[in-house]
């Protein structure tokens, strides 16, 4: 008999996870997910990705306002889970992750103990890191320390950012997931505590705030390239244009650049364009030319479209 799974997660990366299993056959018998909260402008009810993925495919769905809450608990513990599944959702009560008789498994983007906290994938770029992967653990009480169970590694390329390695580890870690939990289901699965993997200094994924966003035009150019790639598309990386006389600072969001790699002598910082079809900016060690970017208060657009709208760019500086 396959073990009754319970899943729990919330966005996007914790979908396809929900799917693999599913697609592989296991026996999922309840989904907890978020409560639905208003979203965007109109602050319409916004259903969870999660959450509707379940509701399409029938599954029973539990959304506690509180972990601690007694009906919560009793729900939880009617559905007689022997393993909880969790990818991309809160912190736990001990009460709720030690409920199964297999414990909690948990799905992390990170090569752990690299990158324990909230938000790994943007660091792991932010860093300039090259590669960086999923782990699959059990809970235990300190966040993200649980033994090892698996590890599947990929590449980050120069100019990945956070799209693209969000997608890359959310469709390894979907696979990594069924592949966990069918060795669960055998009890052939090892587990390596996470002191025994790492010789290196370890980085941490704290949650990241807006000042953490904001550009500073000192850095070197990989310092730059990396912070901007590693906050795409989301929060998104930022600086202001300043009027060189008067007039208002500009709040610019920057999405996609690429690096010119030589030496010069122009003011870093200092802008750089024909006015049409480029937007440089010089810092130490080059150029980084700026191809996706985003006026406050205006759509994201490709620099020309920018540029095309705003034609004294040579009266602003960084």
């Amino acid at each position: 008999m396959s073990l009754r799974i319970v899943y729990m997660g919330t966005p996007d990366f914790a979908v396809a996870p929900l799917e693999a299993l599913l697609n592989a056959g296991c026996n999922v018998v309840g989904v907890v997910t978020n409560p639905d909260k208003p979203a965007g402008r109109g602050q319409k009810i916004q259903e969870a990705a999660v959450k509707k993925y379940a509701r399409e495919k029938g599954l029973k769905i539990l959304q506690p306002e509180k972990f601690r809450n007694e009906v919560f608990l009793n729900e939880l513990r009617d559905l007689k889970a022997d393993l909880q599944v969790v990818v991309a959702f809160k912190m736990l009560p001990e009460m709720v992750w030690n409920m199964p008789k297999y414990g909690t498994l948990n799905l992390h983007a990170s090569l752990l103990p690299q990158y324990r906290g909230a938000a790994p994938i943007n660091w792991a770029i932010i860093n300039g890191d090259k590669e960086t992967g999923v782990s699959t653990f059990l809970l235990q009480h300190a966040i993200d320390t649980g033994n090892i169970l698996f590890q599947e590694k990929t590449n980050i390329g120069e100019n990945d950012n956070v799209e693209i390695i969000h997608d890359k580890l959310m469709n390894i870690g979907a696979d990594l997931v069924v592949k966990t939990v069918n060795a669960i289901e055998l009890g052939e699965y090892p587990q390596i505590p996470q002191e025994t993997l790492s010789n290196e200094e370890l980085k941490s994924a704290p949650k990241i705030f807006k000042e953490d966003c904001k550009i500073d035009w000192t850095k070197d150019i990989d310092t730059i390239h990396n912070l901007i790639r590693g906050l795409s598309p989301y929060p998104a990386a930022w600086t202001e244009l300043i009027p060189t006389t008067e007039g208002k600072k500009i709040g610019l969001k920057i999405f996609a650049t690429t690096k010119e790699s030589v030496s010069h002598q122009e003011d870093i910082g200092s802008l750089h364009s024909d006015g049409k079809t480029y937007l440089k900016i010089a810092v130490n060690g080059g150029f980084i030319s700026v191809n996706m970017l985003q006026q406050a208060g205006k759509k994201r657009m490709k620099v020309e479209d920018l540029l095309r709208g705003f034609q004294q760019i040579s009266n602003y500086h960084l």
